[in-house]
């Protein structure tokens, strides 16, 4: 005789508290490989004997494509960590997106983010964890105050900064980042769109992530392709109660900027909810005008998603949206 299932449990993860979780630990794995990976090519591989001395960093492209795989592989597995239960976000920029363009709720926008935030900040500590001892190692082979200026180099393992071919302006590096964040959600609904061309077998978070590694390989030396507040703001806040001081927060850039923090945060909501439009504009509602039916097994997965939600919560299971990082 066939056992009854048990029926789901209730408690708070079954409220909105559960998808904060699940955009909480996504954005933590995010950062914890994503910073993982700048740590691994700025003081870890050089200071373990692993390179041609304990100076050598960023001498060839072989260093930016090593990061840009990283920070790819860590956005994939973020989302396919948090993907079933929230969407996986994992980006505030996202996040505001989906709430103006595809009916995510707007009581959620800001416990969303915090749990990005959050994620992240913890995310970078892990970092921090690990590599504290090769981060010290390389300050130390290179006379590099922690907290100075010239300590830009082993803070960007954690928060990105702008180049000095902007000479201190602000405009270069917010178009930089609303361009860049533009691109991101413009391929995340792009791949998450019904009607279009989703990718089957679950591979979406894959090829976000490789939308993230494209954004980096061809827009990232502007600005660090934070591309993301979460992202940026949170690893910034733990480098600061780690030493780095005024290079963190506020954000200093020795000769240039002196208080760059807000950019990597206003320029992705805005490059966000623009790429949202666009995509709308050019792609979905033309879809939409010539009746373009969803895709039958994209359908078919949906309404099962939906119908299990439902039956978790108790109640009928609101909008979700796809991702993320990067």
């Amino acid at each position: 005789m066939a056992q009854a299932a048990a029926p789901p449990r209730r408690g708070w993860r079954s409220t909105v508290w559960g998808e904060l979780s699940a955009e909480f630990l996504g954005t933590f794995v995010l950062i914890a490989f994503g910073d993982g990976v700048v740590a691994m090519a700025v003081a870890a591989l050089n200071q373990s004997g692993r390179a041609e001395n304990g100076h050598t960093i960023f001498l060839a492209s072989g260093d930016w494509l090593l990061i840009t795989w990283g920070w790819a592989m860590a956005v994939a597995f973020g989302v396919y960590v948090a993907g079933g239960i929230s969407g996986a976000h994992l980006n505030p920029a996202v996040t505001l997106a989906l709430a103006a363009k595809r009916d995510f709720p707007w009581r959620k926008v800001i416990p969303y983010m915090v749990a990005q935030v959050v994620g992240a900040f913890v995310g970078a500590a892990l970092v921090y964890l690990v590599y504290h001892n090769a981060i010290a190692s390389f300050e130390q082979a290179n006379h590099i105050t922690r907290g100075d200026p010239a300590s830009n180099t082993t803070f960007s393992i954690f928060a990105t900064f702008p180049a000095p071919y902007f000479h201190g302006s602000m405009v270069g590096p917010l178009i930089d980042q609303i361009v860049g964040t533009m691109f991101l959600v413009m391929f995340v609904f792009a791949l998450t769109d019904d009607r279009n061309q989703p990718p089957l077998s679950n591979m979406a978070p894959f090829l976000v992530g490789m939308a993230v590694a494209a954004i980096g390989m061809s827009y990232g030396a502007n600005a660090g392709y934070a591309i993301n507040p979460a992202r940026d703001f949170g690893p910034r806040l733990l480098a600061w109660f780690a030493g780095w001081g005024q290079v963190a927060m506020p954000g200093t850039v020795k000769g240039s900027f002196s208080n760059y923090f807000w950019v990597p945060i206003v320029g992705p909501l805005v490059g966000g909810v623009i790429g949202a439009y666009v995509y709308d504009f050019f792609i979905r509602n033309v879809l939409l005008s010539r009746g373009q039916p969803p895709t039958p097994a994209v359908e078919a997965q949906g309404e099962t998603n939906v119908d299990q939600r439902g039956a978790d919560t108790g109640r009928e299971a609101e909008p979700r949206g796809r991702t993320v990082k990067e």
